[in-house]
């Protein structure tokens, strides 16, 4: 009987860090990413002249020698295209999803009402020309596996250094049995923020506990207090990247920040 319950308080201690341990990274896998400051979504302004997402943020980024984070998804007829927002209201001032609409509708839109336009991500590859480390954001939605595909496809012929990451533990997973040589990471945030989630999910979310399904090597995570298993994670091995500062001090305790609306340094320590 006391055996019994000895493997049964083991199994049970077990299982947390089974769920939440992170892939393995030799050491030279994850130097390129570390200490970096990223530019979130390329150099945009606050007042928008400069949008998000826009071939002007990332020629900014690059020309500064900062790492770019940025946003992929697809268009309707399958092209892979740099925007945040499943919707294209609060950027492009027009309703409807990106995914319903050709590259053709889509770059007769204007970011934020300025000149510029929805670029494709290989447009966007063409900019950055590895001036920095690249954090590649998989957006999910309807065709998950065709985006894994294609983003990885482009990537393959970019000659920088480049990582990937998404909110989505499968698209993690996808490159985990697809793609090991990629560095990946999952995104993550507190409870709240996962609000068309389950309850049970999002706890499992937010607390790193599906780990298990992508074995990320980084986590990024949204800045503020990072749970317990989050931290242990880290301890396990995993990059602990930060998003999205708005002043420096956020660099301390980080692997990595991901920053706007002000100019760090573009490393922060060796």
């Amino acid at each position: 009987m006391k055996k019994s319950l000895i493997w049964a308080a083991a199994g049970a201690g077990a299982l947390p860090l089974f769920l939440l341990a992170p892939g393995r990274a030799p050491r030279g896998r994850k130097r390129p990413f570390l200490g970096v400051n990223y530019a979130h979504r390329g150099l945009h302004t606050r007042d928008k002249t400069v949008p998000e997402n826009s071939l002007e943020a990332f020629r900014l980024a690059a020309r500064a020698g900062y790492g770019v984070e940025l946003d992929v998804q697809l268009s309707k007829d399958g092209q892979v295209v740099v925007f945040h927002d499943d919707t294209l209201d609060r950027v492009c001032g027009v309703p409807g999803r990106v995914d319903e609409r050709t590259l053709t509708e889509l770059q007769q839109l204007r970011l934020c009402g300025t000149e510029y336009t929805i670029p494709l991500f290989s447009q966007v590859l063409e900019v950055l020309r590895g001036a920095g480390p690249l954090i590649v954001e998989l957006k999910t939605g309807r065709r998950n596996k065709e985006l894994c595909r294609k983003t990885l496809s482009l990537l393959q012929k970019y000659k920088g250094e480049y990582c990937i990451e998404s909110f989505d533990p499968r698209i993690v997973a996808w490159f985990r049995f697809h793609a090991p040589q990629v560095f990946r990471g999952q995104l993550a945030t507190c409870r709240e923020d996962y609000k068309e989630q389950s309850p049970a999910l999002a706890f499992a979310a937010s607390k790193a506990l599906l780990n298990c399904l992508g074995r990320p090597q980084f986590i990024a995570y949204k800045l503020g207090p990072r749970p317990l298993s989050v931290h242990l994670a880290e301890l396990l091995g995993a990059v602990g990247i930060g998003w999205t500062a708005h002043e420096p001090r956020w660099e301390k305790g980080r692997d990595a920040v991901i920053f706007e609306f002000y100019k760090p340094k573009v490393n922060y320590k060796k």
